[in-house]
């Protein structure tokens, strides 16, 4: 029973390395992408940014063990995910809402 336990711990492990493996690469990606001379700003950030998803997926979704996990904490990751692209709406929304340089204030 001990050498089954001992090849599912090997099994394991070996798993976690290659998750360890892509987060490392995935943070030289970001690291690289960040410093390359590239011509498109925008392209660069579109990098980096996908470089953090697949890291925090991975990290999220292996490491932290949550792809096995229940309906529940999907569901309030749903919620967070929904709250934060609210929240970011309503700043993006915002930031058009000041008063133009210059203009007369109110009393």
């Amino acid at each position: 029973m001990s050498e089954t336990q001992t090849d599912a711990f090997k099994a394991y492990a070996r798993k976690c390395g290659a998750v360890f493996t892509a987060v490392v690469c995935g943070t030289l990606i970001m690291v690289a992408a960040s410093y390359a001379p590239l011509t498109n700003h925008h392209l660069s950030i579109a990098l980096v940014l996908t470089a953090a998803a697949v890291n925090a997926f991975l990290v999220a979704g292996y490491l932290m063990h949550l792809i096995g996990e229940r309906k529940l904490i999907f569901a309030v990751l749903a919620f967070t995910v929904f709250f934060f692209i609210g929240l970011m709406g309503l700043s993006i929304w915002a930031a058009h809402d000041l008063p133009a340089l210059g203009a007369p204030v109110a009393k």
